[in-house]
């Protein structure tokens, strides 16, 4: 069987996650952009909530939806912001973003925790379990982090094991490496490595593997 991440995994990450963009200096500027990405540190936090919460509401139905994602009305902030559903209310401060944050982990969390394990639902890159939902959830929360951490001038290295176990669950085409981390960021087009370019296009494969 595939070591597929587990929920403790997750909710190992999410708590690292919302603990270092906590330790943020009290004048950091989250309207500066997060890593590469076009979004603000801000916006790039709003939409890993959102993530967290699409993949439980995908999950959480008696009946998941098979080809298509559970119908919420999501909008843009801004032309070519995430497509979220989750908000943070902006009168709450970074306090408020980093409670919508472990809101949403800990939802997904949950459901991931009480899924049955036979449950299937649509994601674009493959009809996905719970372990699946649960990889795509922590690669979505490290990878992330790497951008807004880099953004706001913080330190994130997350657990090798973590990154090892979603490297094996979603990357079958990526070659194993010494260096889970550096190897994981490689994946998911945000770095080099000494023996490999930059990835200019990338995806993960969600289908069940045994």
């Amino acid at each position: 069987m595939i070591d597929s991440p587990t929920p403790d995994d997750l909710a190992l990450a999410v708590r690292l996650a919302v603990d270092t963009l906590a330790a943020a200096p009290a004048d950091a500027d989250w309207s500066r952009p997060a890593g590469t990405l076009d979004w603000s540190c801000w916006d790039t936090v709003e939409h890993l909530a959102d993530d967290l919460f699409a993949y439980a509401a995908q999950l959480a139905p008696a009946r998941p939806p098979r080809g298509r994602y559970v119908p919420f009305v999501a909008t843009r902030g801004f032309p070519g912001g995430p497509n979220n559903v989750v908000r943070a209310d902006p009168a709450a401060g970074v306090p408020g973003l980093l409670e919508v944050l472990d809101a949403s982990g800990g939802l997904m969390v949950a459901v991931a925790r009480f899924a049955p394990p036979d449950a299937r639902a649509h994601h674009p890159w493959g009809l996905a379990d719970p372990g699946g939902f649960t990889a795509m959830s922590l690669v979505e929360t490290l990878v992330h982090l790497h951008d807004v951490a880099r953004g706001l001038g913080l330190p994130w290295e997350p657990p090798a094991d973590l990154c090892t176990r979603a490297l094996t669950r979603l990357f079958p085409d990526v070659p194993p490496a010494t260096a889970p981390w550096p190897t994981l960021l490689w994946a998911t087009g945000r770095t080099a490595l000494p023996d490999r370019p930059p990835r200019t296009a990338w995806r993960w494969y969600a289908d069940v593997r045994e």
